[in-house]
């Protein structure tokens, strides 16, 4: 069966050494977020991984979630249990507010947890995922007495959130959506329509279930601009609050998937259910896109997870597995064979996955980090820059993260061989689940068309311009330290190529946008590998200082080891990118559509 250890001590370095999150303890709303609460909260969260999510992983993978006939949804033998033991551990509170029960700590902190939890058991950690970006929505969209009525009891734990957008006709291109909504005169609304894809649209594991729900108000516009936002409970509330009568929502199947089995993704059907808006009418998807942007961010960590937990069983087996003689020599003498680690080719694939695990747990923690400090620095400027930074990395780390953590967990699975093909090994599951990350959410062509389209030209492309100016600074500052120079100079030179590539879609991509859709992916990746390139340079930075300080923990050494792997062997691929998007869309888009 496979194993999960959470990585303490790199998740320690990145959140206390690299990224300093202590800083957050300056802030009246953080000042009790001490670094003694963090290491006991990652430790307990690491024995909670792995003792009792992960062994829970295949048990999802092989039972999945059964509808009943009645509707109901029974999730695997013991999801019930550990989301029991989950809510009483207080992780779902953890970065919600205070006054509504919750613990008020960062949002890095709990992003950290659920880093653990989606890689020891990715199915399960979409429950209180989805809940925490419905509570997200209600927070920023709701009332008064909504936030009052349904935020403490999903802050507990007592009641789980969906977000429901995606119909069988329109997913993407949400302005297409039919489910209606019919004013009742009281300031409720009835719902009717079909929306699939439900990420744990029904199960028994909470009293009452939260539904998010895109519909049209009768005689709205047409298109996005009529798009209003309701919450619809699974049982309506009774006069204390407390769940009452089952309203017309109900699960009418559940997805046969690919992967995440243990997560109950159904269909959902709205038969004239209670609802009552968010927000303004018509203006749901501004709500809701507030939840979505969140759930992209969480979205490329599970990508980061699902490949950090397929990299420790494919070193595993790799350290194990004896099949032929090193290329140097005999490595294991007195055994008929070496340990596959001594290929170079088994290396690559490791290599490969180590450096980019790392690279995107600093990226994603560092956004999160960002997102804290948006909510309680006093400066404006600083805000500023923490929101633009955001709206820029957000479909990078989504995007970028996710078709890189595909592919780094296929190349485990490859370090087994034919016994990665096998079920039993558990490498298959890793794939598997991990295949959805570049899809939901909003699919990764989407992500590169948002980031060129939208992202780039926001606010005079102020974002990649502030960006670039905070780089060329850290360049400047570290130019002159000899012993970490090929990290600087390896990012000063991927700024310039990022550069080189956003000029060409300013010069090439107004004439003709069919030259920004062709290249659009390749820059999201070019922009992935600058970002990591700077990510990889701050490690550098930070181990070297201890290196030089005197400490003799090979963490350090071994640190700027694998970051060298990365602007040796993996930031290359930038040029590449850069050259297949300078051909523009011609080659892309010459073949007639009945050719194919």
């Amino acid at each position: 069966m496979p194993s999960y250890n959470a990585p303490l001590r790199d998740m320690s370095f990145v959140l206390n050494e690299v990224l300093n999150v202590g800083q957050l303890t300056k802030f009246d709303r953080f000042e009790e977020a001490d670094a003694d609460i963090l290491d006991a909260i990652l430790e307990e969260g690491a024995k909670f991984s792995r003792d009792v999510l992960t062994p829970l992983n295949v048990v999802g993978d092989h039972e999945g979630c059964v509808r009943h006939d009645d509707g109901s949804v029974t999730t695997p033998t013991g999801f019930k249990d550990a989301y029991k033991q989950m809510v009483v551990n207080g992780y779902m509170g953890m970065s919600q507010p205070v006054e509504y029960g919750g613990m008020g700590m960062p949002g890095i902190w709990h992003l950290a947890a659920g880093e653990m939890q989606s890689a020891a058991n990715m199915a399960f950690a979409m429950y209180p995922g989805l809940t925490n970006g419905a509570i997200k929505a209600i927070k920023i969209g709701g009332s008064e007495e909504q936030k009052k009525t349904y935020l403490p009891k999903m802050i507990a734990g007592e009641w789980t959130g969906t977000m429901n957008l995606t119909e069988s006709h329109c997913g993407t291109d949400l302005g297409l959506l039919k489910t209606k909504a019919v004013p009742q005169g009281d300031g409720s609304h009835k719902i009717t329509g079909q929306k699939i894809f439900i990420s744990a649209g029904e199960h028994d594991m909470a009293d009452n279930i939260i539904h998010l729900v895109l519909a049209r108000v009768e005689g709205a516009p047409a298109g996005v601009k009529g798009i209003s936002l309701f919450i619809v409970p699974k049982f309506t509330l009774d006069d204390d609050g407390n769940p009452g009568e089952r309203n017309g929502v109900s699960c009418g199947s559940i997805e046969e998937k690919m992967g995440i089995h243990g997560n109950s993704t159904c269909v959902m059907n709205y038969d004239d259910a209670t609802g009552y808006m968010i927000g303004e009418e018509n203006k749901g998807l501004k709500v809701m896109f507030v939840m979505m942007n969140r759930a992209r961010l969480d979205v490329g960590m599970q990508g980061m997870a699902q490949s950090e937990v397929a990299y420790q069983n494919a070193v595993t087996y790799a350290r194990d597995r004896l099949q032929g003689r090193a290329l140097t020599g005999p490595v294991n003498e007195d055994g008929p064979a070496d340990p596959i680690i001594v290929h170079p080719d088994v290396r690559r694939m490791l290599m490969d996955t180590k450096s980019f695990n790392e690279g995107a747990r600093a990226l994603i923690y560092w956004a999160a980090l960002l997102e804290d400090l948006e909510k309680v620095h006093g400066d404006e400027k600083f805000v500023e820059k923490c929101d633009d930074y955001l709206g820029l990395l957000t479909p990078v780390i989504k995007g970028y993260m996710t078709d890189r953590a595909m592919q780094t967990t296929i190349d485990c699975q490859q370090v087994y061989g034919g016994h990665g093909f096998i079920e039993e090994w558990g490498m298959s599951q890793f794939v598997r689940d991990t295949r959805i990350a570049p899809i939901y959410e909003g699919a990764n062509g989407i992500q590169a068309l948002d980031l060129v389209g939208r992202k780039l030209a926001r606010k005079g492309g102020r974002a990649l311009m502030s960006l670039n100016a905070e780089i060329d600074a850290y360049i400047k500052e570290h130019e002159n330290n000899d012993n970490i120079s090929d990290f600087v100079e390896a990012l000063k030179s991927a700024k310039t190529k990022l550069t080189e590539g956003t000029m060409w879609l300013m010069q090439n991509g107004m004439s003709n946008p069919n030259n920004a859709g062709a290249g659009s992916v390749d820059y999201m990746h070019m922009m992935g590998l600058a970002v990591f390139s700077y990510m990889w340079t701050m490690m550098a930075v930070t181990a070297q200082k201890a290196i030089d300080d005197g400490t003799n923990d090979e963490f350090y050494a071994n640190k700027i080891i694998t970051g060298r792997y990365f602007i040796k062997r993996v930031l290359p691929m930038i040029d590449t990118h850069l050259a297949r998007m300078k051909t523009g869309a011609e080659p892309v888009m010459a073949l007639a559509a009945d050719a194919f």
